[in-house]
């Protein structure tokens, strides 16, 4: 990494229950004289304001760094956006725990074999996930949600003579949804 550059730093965690305070030390150790940071999940690039902000006005010269590339994106696809609208700024990624230095042949090459395993192990755990819900079915443990929809107040007020438009006002749900329901009580 170019020791002249400036450096803007990226920490993330995926729940507000977890601490961003190790990440924005290595940071700052790295030199990062800028920092955001935010709390959402990396599943996807969206929802995630403040990397959203730094991709916008990251200047050419200027190098994104973060502890793990998993803290920037946990998809392959994700990272190679990420990398490309750097790229497309002049800008690059750099990581203080992992050789990744998109600046350099060998830091290119690594990110691009990181960001592989980053895939790998997310659908690993995508696979165990299903795998323990399927088992618990089995053992009828596991019950899925709760319906977000109630269906029963759905039908009570279609019963009380009020229109699908207004029903789906007042419960905060799509007027398509209450228009299903009135069509499963054969009001369509």
């Amino acid at each position: 990494m170019n020791k002249n550059t400036t450096k803007i730093g990226y920490a993330r965690t995926s729940t507000t229950d977890q601490r961003l305070d190790i990440q924005i030390e290595a940071l700052k150790l790295a030199g990062c004289s800028i920092i955001r940071e935010e709390q959402k999940s990396g599943t996807s690039l969206e929802g995630r304001p403040e990397l959203k902000t730094i991709l916008e006005f990251i200047h050419e010269g200027e190098t994104l760094v973060v502890t793990r590339i998993d803290r920037s994106a946990r998809s392959l696809h994700d990272l190679q956006i990420i990398v490309e609208i750097l790229k497309s700024k002049g800008a690059n990624l750099y990581a203080t725990e992992q050789p990744v230095d998109t600046s350099t042949a060998a830091g290119k090459a690594f990110f691009d074999m990181l960001g592989v395993f980053a895939e790998f192990e997310t659908n690993l755990r995508r696979e165990r996930q299903a795998e323990g819900i399927a088992a618990a079915k089995i053992r009828g443990v596991y019950k899925g949600r709760s319906p977000k929809i109630d269906r029963y107040e759905i039908k009570r007020l279609l019963s009380e003579g009020l229109g699908p438009t207004q029903i789906a006002r007042d419960l905060g749900i799509s007027r398509g949804t209450v228009y299903q329901t009135q069509k499963s009580m054969g009001q369509v």
